[in-house]
């Protein structure tokens, strides 16, 4: 295992990768043997919400197909910059639950950390793309607020590391931030978000899962995955090696429009996800971001999938249809 004090300057092979990502429309859509003029909307070639997306992730994209579900999740359009009437910068309400630099407290009994702003991949959907992280998020030399909130919080069992992603962060920032949080004797559980490993498999390190299995902290990994065709054998591999360890693994995804707002779909997914051994948990509805609206699946048409989707599915493999409402205790299940 890299100890808690070992220098940043290991790099990883998969920090390469990330560092080598696609920040070009051209160079993406060249890749993929796409004209622009054939895409079902306008691109934008400088969003300010800047195109990123690994090489690994491109590759599972279909070439020459413009409807690709992965593409669409990733292909900035002009629409973006279109205002929309409910819309906002912060849907969720992640302002208004700060109680210290990159710390939010919203539900009983756990707290998320924002432990960077960066991510692996920038999905066009992203509820904190107007996150201002400079000056709302937490750098590792200031942490000391937020811990402090965490110790004199008693009833904070779980901690979620978030951001951005934090398994952009290396292997010995993550070692040093848990050796921080295992010495607060009230917290049980460490919760990781993370999108980072699907799309970027070789991020399972195994300095990352000895991390994991030798944390006091009870470790959950939290997937961000919405289409089947995300889930490759090399991704499986890799977190065949966290179900081992015995991390438990679960998937939230996001109901996109044109991605996976169908039964045929969202059943694939589930059926993916499994055999990856991954737990179905959430598919949310779209968070109203600024610049998200042409994802948005009207609920009534949600709850009609969800349906239709139960039908087809054992419960086990059903998520659960819900919505994150800035003030209520809870997400909100809506079917």
């Amino acid at each position: 295992m890299i100890p808690a004090n070992a220098a940043d300057g290991y790099r990883p092979a998969w920090h390469k990768a990330q560092a080598g990502a696609c920040r070009s429309l051209g160079q993406l859509l060249d890749h993929l043997r796409l004209e622009p003029a054939n895409l079902p909307a306008a691109c934008d070639p400088d969003p300010d919400f800047p195109l990123r997306v690994p090489w690994p992730f491109v590759a599972r994209m279909r070439p020459g197909d413009p409807n690709d579900p992965l593409l669409r999740q990733v292909l900035p359009l002009r629409c973006e910059n279109d205002p929309v009437p409910g819309f906002v910068a912060d849907p969720v309400g992640d302002g208004e639950a700060l109680v210290a630099p990159g710390l939010l407290h919203k539900y009983h009994g756990r707290a998320l950390l924002t432990v960077t702003g960066a991510c692996g991949v920038h999905c066009r959907y992203c509820f904190r793309r107007h996150f201002p992280h400079a000056e709302a998020g937490v750098r590792e030399a200031a942490l000391e607020p937020a811990l402090d909130y965490l110790r004199q919080h008693p009833e904070i069992e779980e901690i979620i590391l978030s951001g951005g992603d934090p398994l952009t962060l290396s292997d010995p920032r993550l070692a040093r931030l848990v050796a921080r949080l295992e010495a607060i004797p009230h917290l049980k559980r460490l919760r990781l978000h993370s999108r980072q490993p699907v799309v970027l498999p070789e991020r399972i390190t195994p300095e990352l899962i000895e991390l994991l299995g030798q944390t006091r902290l009870r470790p959950v990994l939290i997937l961000h995955c919405n289409h089947g065709n995300e889930i490759d054998d090399e991704l499986t591999r890799a977190l065949g090696a966290l179900r081992e360890n015995g991390i438990p693994l679960y998937n939230q995804a996001v109901l996109l429009a044109g991605v996976n707002d169908s039964v045929p779909a969202l059943e694939a997914l589930s059926h993916a996800l499994f055999e990856a051994g991954i737990q179905p948990l959430y598919l949310h509805l779209l968070d109203r971001v600024a610049g998200a609206a042409h994802f948005e699946v009207p609920e009534a048409r949600a709850i009609g999938l969800m349906e239709a989707l139960r039908a087809r599915l054992p419960g086990y493999l059903m998520p659960r249809l819900v919505r994150e409402t800035p003030g209520a205790p809870a997400k909100l299940p809506r079917a």
